[in-house]
């Protein structure tokens, strides 16, 4: 059963243990007004009190129907046997009603939900009962307790329903946000390994690609050759079926089995060395970072080396890199063409989304300061966990 059901399950058993030990303690309240009943049927009225307050909680603890049969039998007992007195005082009557107005119609709550044909055979006991009562003339002024039992009985039932139709609503509105929820996260998860999937492709492929349709200028053939054979390896990665982002630290490292959260950037200095663009690194030289944010800012930094590469005109770079409590910041710099921050356009693969959405994945953020003719710098920043 469905926690939702069986938190309703719960509740209606509530009510029903409230409305059943009320209405009986009422009752006992009412026989124990003293001139209202005789010793002897102040007795038998309490001993019923007693035995029918147990079967509420008996029922109400799990919901039997064969206590809830006994609530009633025993409410009805408890009418037939003051409502047999010669003299019916306006005590007594109260008792009766409490009895079958409250205390036997509580069960009505739990038995229209959980036991349709319980609530029926409960409900025909208390109709022949009264109806035999009235018709042997043994009640005085029946129609007034058969009025409050009945109103009694058609608010619990009427109260049980409601509570469990809505409930059931709740129930089927909360499935379909789920299930909105599920696609939503589904869809999610494909932009993120599709998004991942381009960047890995235009950090590996798509760059070596981009060198041999130049001739590989400005690169030698060792480099070149090298290259090619690392994408190499990511492609046959992809065609055995492996996930992108297991060999995206291939383009750094492609020969590492490390697994250690600390690391340095010496393979991407060794990487743009062979690519013919020097390096000159200051600052840390190790970082200790969980491997997502590690391979983010990683990845976001040969990007733009790889820029300064393709698009400065000078074969220097400069890579200082600081951290504090909560900040670990890369920052590149190089003295080249420089150009129009403003002008970049936010679509380019290769700063949206191996930049900027390579650190935002993590919390990150990425910064450009430059100018034309006044080089480039631009700032990396991940957070510390």
């Amino acid at each position: 059963m469905k926690r939702i059901h069986k938190e309703r399950d719960r509740l209606l058993r509530r009510l029903a243990r409230v409305a059943g030990l009320v209405g009986t303690a009422g009752a006992l309240a009412c026989l124990l007004v003293p001139g209202t009943a005789a010793p002897g049927e102040l007795a038998i009225g309490a001993l019923l009190c007693l035995a029918i307050a147990l079967l509420v909680i008996l029922h109400t603890e799990r919901g039997a129907l064969l206590p809830a049969i006994g609530v009633v039998a025993g409410a009805m007992t408890f009418i037939l046997v003051l409502g047999s007195a010669p003299v019916l005082d306006a005590g007594t009557a109260t008792a009766m009603s409490a009895m079958g107005g409250a205390a036997a119609a509580s069960v009505g709550t739990t038995l229209v939900v959980r036991h349709r044909g319980g609530l029926l055979v409960a409900a025909l006991i208390a109709a022949v009962l009264c109806s035999v009562w009235i018709g042997a003339g043994q009640i005085h002024d029946a129609r007034a307790i058969v009025a409050t039992t009945f109103a009694g009985w058609a608010v619990t039932a009427t109260l049980g329903t409601w509570i469990d139709r809505a409930i059931s609503l709740a129930a089927s509105r909360l499935e379909e946000v789920g299930r909105a929820h599920e696609a939503e996260r589904l869809a999610s998860e494909l932009e993120a390994q599709q998004r991942q999937d381009a960047r890995v492709l235009h950090d590996t492929v798509l760059a070596t690609l981009s060198l041999l349709a130049h001739s590989g200028v400005g690169v030698g053939p060792t480099a070149l050759r090298q290259q090619a054979g690392d994408d190499a390896r990511l492609l046959r990665l992809l065609r055995l079926g492996a996930p992108l982002d297991a060999g995206s630290t291939a383009i750094f490292s492609p020969e590492s089995d490390d697994d250690a959260l600390s690391t340095t950037f010496e393979s991407v200095r060794q990487r743009f060395a062979r690519m013919g663009l020097d390096v000159n690194w200051h600052g840390a030289g190790q970082l200790v970072l969980p491997r997502e944010t590690l391979d983010a800012l990683l990845g976001a930094l040969g990007e733009c080396l790889e820029n300064v590469r393709r698009h400065s005109g000078v074969k220097e770079a400069d890579v200082t890199v600081t951290d504090d409590e909560r900040m670990v910041r890369a920052m590149v710099t190089d003295t080249g063409a420089g150009f129009e921050p403003g002008a970049i356009d936010g679509g380019r693969l290769g700063y949206a989304e191996s930049v900027v959405g390579r650190l935002h994945t993590v919390g990150g953020r990425a910064r450009v300061f430059s100018s034309p003719g006044s080089g480039t710098t631009v700032m990396l920043e991940v957070p510390k966990p």
